[in-house]
């Protein structure tokens, strides 16, 4: 966009020279060609989608897990799930305002109902679901939606590590009796316990305009 820019500037300064002041055929023609605008293609736009969507979710999971941790830290399990209630939708907006995208967590198995999958998501999830039932890779993908204005880019979250199951493990064995109480007090319908080390999670899923995939490149 940036050789766009250029490219435009330059015609609009050679073209306000004066009658004495004419630029040869030449000169144009050698500004036009280093000045090459480069025509972006559907399957660029997707790979540049693509790479951004990985960026976008790699920096929201990193903020969670630096609040989640640090929350910890401070207040102990029980306290940090009461502060993942509180805080985590709030990072995520930010992320999502700082970019120009939507992003959130969608999971079959959610505990905060603002998590439930739309049904643009379910079946992106049943996928993930049906592929890590059969040791099948969990490769991030993106699809098309509002006439391919919007792409809608989604990886899958998965539980990485023991620390994950103290909220998300089997109650009475990974999860203390302090830390199902206040699981049962916030979330009296959670759906997201009984999980195992390498269970899906869910996925990240980020609306991302077309319009600023295309401003990035």
């Amino acid at each position: 966009m940036k050789k766009i820019f250029e490219f435009l500037l330059m015609i609009t300064l050679l073209s306000s020279c004066g009658s004495n002041e004419r630029v040869s055929k030449e000169v144009f023609e050698e500004v036009n060609k280093s000045m090459e605008v480069k025509k972006l293609n559907e399957a660029d736009i997707i790979q540049a989608g693509m790479k951004w969507g990985d960026e976008i979710s790699t920096e929201a999971q990193q903020q969670l897990i630096n609040a989640l941790q640090k929350a910890i830290e401070e207040k102990g399990v029980p306290g940090a799930i009461e502060f993942c209630k509180v805080q985590a939708l709030p990072i995520l907006q930010s992320v999502s305002e700082k970019h120009g995208v939507s992003i959130r967590r969608a999971s079959n198995r959610y505990r905060n109902p603002q998590d439930k999958p739309t049904e643009e998501e379910k079946g992106i999830l049943e996928a993930y679901e049906y592929n890590i039932e059969n040791e099948l890779p969990l490769d991030p993908s993106i699809q098309k939606f509002e006439n391919g204005e919007v792409y809608l880019y989604t990886k899958a979250i998965k539980i990485p590590n023991a620390m994950c199951l103290s909220c998300h493990g089997q109650p009475g064995t990974d999860i203390s009796p302090e830390t199902q109480k206040a699981l049962s007090d916030l979330y009296p319908q959670d759906n997201a316990i009984g999980h195992k080390i390498g269970d899906l999670r869910g996925m990240w899923s980020i609306r991302i305009p077309k319009k600023e995939v295309v401003n990035k490149m």
